[in-house]
């Protein structure tokens, strides 16, 4: 494992960090506490040393805590960053309410990387400053409980240059990647940090693992024919590694074979070790892609639970895979991940009421309530109901 060094406080963290929002989950979708185990367990032993999770992270920080209770001694090798819900956040007793569960949940007696989630404008920062976070985090930091404070961004890139003046943070933590390369933050956000001596930790590195196992047919060719030997995963890890204003980046890994790939990955990287080669494939492979995905949805869910049972990341999951893989390979997702052909459970895009709740969520700013109008349209043509009624006769 490769480590690049917090400068702020000469931590020494692992290139590769292990997002906890994709922990292997069970049917009854609950995480698999055994599956989950194996896989923390297997990274530490790989040198992962960074992990993070956030208190809405649907039983993440449970889960780290039941491991560290079973592994004596393993919660001192590793850093743990997790976030405080700045939306839940209405006044400021909220903050030692929700920082106490985090404590208790995560079964240890402090946090080493505190973020503010998702804090994307001014605006937000001063109404937390109003309700006393500066002086919360001094309290915090003066008794240990809270090592390094920073925040986790997804909003415009002028908020972002201003946020990052607003107070003296530790770190921050930016969506980036080569099809984000100008996106949020991006790559001014991402050198404007580094000048001021802020480790910067990646998001989304994969595209919510698009760039990995999502990618058209053509763009994996292109990767298979170029001679390089890389995986798309690889190729994608490599481009930011390769810039040296990078820390850590995270990657939500919920296999065995997932967290294989990406160790053997990390122990290569470098700052400034793409080849012109990779370099001109990055290239091609990001032209393939911007005209084969018609909705930048990473799959976070921060828009779900729907109020009216649409599954909105399976919509477009299933949208994008039709302009990327084929009709019968998009139409097949679709129908699987809306649940069509179950009855009473379909979560199809026809069932949106345009009440807009998501769209205030969705950190990628999408208008999801046009974008469900233009998948219903592709995706559930006039023949549609009938044949998933007959379907689903069949099936059941």
């Amino acid at each position: 494992m490769k480590y690049r060094t917090d400068p702020k406080s000469g931590n020494q963290l692992s290139v590769l960090g292990f997002g906890c929002m994709r922990f292997p989950r069970g049917i009854n979708a609950k995480i698999d506490i055994d599956k989950t185990e194996k896989l923390i367990m297997s990274a530490i032993a790989g040198g992962v040393d960074y992990f993070d999770t956030g208190y809405i992270y649907g039983g993440s920080e449970q889960a780290l805590g039941e491991v560290f209770g079973r592994n004596k001694g393993v919660r001192g090798k590793i850093y743990i960053a997790t976030k405080l819900p700045v939306a839940k956040c209405k006044d400021g007793g909220d903050f030692d309410r929700i920082f106490n569960t985090q404590l208790e949940r995560l079964n240890t007696g402090y946090i080493d990387y505190y973020l503010m989630h998702n804090l994307s404008s001014a605006r937000q920062w001063d109404s937390l400053c109003e309700m006393g976070i500066r002086e919360w985090i001094a309290k915090k930091k003066a008794e240990g409980s809270l090592r390094r404070i920073g925040f986790s961004f997804h909003g415009a890139q002028n908020e972002f240059l201003i946020l990052i003046d607003a107070y003296e943070w530790d770190f921050c933590q930016i969506q980036y990647n080569y099809m984000n390369e100008n996106y949020q933050a991006g790559k001014k956000g991402l050198l404007k940090a580094y000048e001021k001596g802020m480790p910067v930790i990646i998001m989304e590195p994969l595209l919510g693992g698009k760039l990995a196992a999502g990618l058209p047919k053509k763009a994996v060719k292109f990767i298979k024919n170029s001679g390089v030997g890389l995986t798309p995963a690889a190729l994608a890890l490599r481009w930011i590694w390769n810039q040296k204003e990078t820390t850590v980046v995270l990657s939500g890994m919920s296999a065995p074979e997932q967290l294989s790939e990406n160790i053997a990955a990390a122990e290569t990287a470098e700052a400034d070790m793409l080849t012109e080669t990779e370099t001109e494939l990055v290239e091609r492979v990001a032209a393939v892609i911007k005209g084969a995905y018609k909705i930048p949805c990473t799959g976070c869910n921060y828009c779900q639970p729907c109020s009216h049972g649409v599954n909105i990341s399976g919509c477009f999951a299933g949208y994008n895979a039709l302009f990327s893989s084929g009709y019968i390979t998009g139409m097949a997702q679709y129908v699987t991940s809306t649940g069509a052909t179950n009855p009473g459970k379909n979560q199809g895009a026809r069932n949106c009421v345009k009440c807009g709740k998501c769209e205030r969520l969705c950190p990628q700013n999408i208008k999801i309530i046009k974008s469900l109008e233009a998948v219903s349209r592709r995706m559930e043509p006039v023949w549609y109901n009938a044949a998933i009624k007959l379907i689903g006769r069949i099936l059941n």
